[in-house]
């Protein structure tokens, strides 16, 4: 007996497929490179420029919004005591967003960093 439930894919649409997949992971690939430190979120930017693959931007916008909270809590650190004491608890808080936001990147999720994610969208949008 022939088994009826095996679907051959036309040549077109298995073509499809492997573009789809090839695309998918580009686009994964320049959004777990987009937060690995400021030069992976550049090199990131400029291999998106071209292509502007919606997840790629999503996970831009987001490393871009850590990095400049980065660069926020560098510029508070230099109030004595109480800035240093915010800068200690923000770097902790900073550091947990930006590994979900890579584990996000990695396993192909476009979920916001915690805290403040989806305010870097709205404030990054026309990246």
């Amino acid at each position: 007996m022939e088994n009826t439930n095996t679907k051959q894919l036309d040549p077109i649409d298995s073509e499809l497929a492997k573009q789809t997949n090839q695309s998918a992971d580009t686009s994964s690939s320049i959004a777990t490179i987009a937060y690995i430190t400021l030069m992976g979120l550049i090199i990131a930017f400029v291999m998106n420029k071209d292509k502007k693959e919606a997840f790629a931007n999503f996970h831009i916008r987001q490393s871009l919004g850590l990095t400049l909270t980065g660069l926020a809590l560098g510029i508070i650190s230099l109030i004595p005591i109480i800035g240093w004491i915010i800068y200690i608890v923000g770097i902790f808080v900073l550091l947990y967003m930006w590994f979900m936001g890579l584990m996000n990147a990695i396993n192909k999720k476009e979920q916001s960093v915690p805290f403040i994610g989806e305010k870097f969208n709205e404030w990054f949008k026309n990246i």
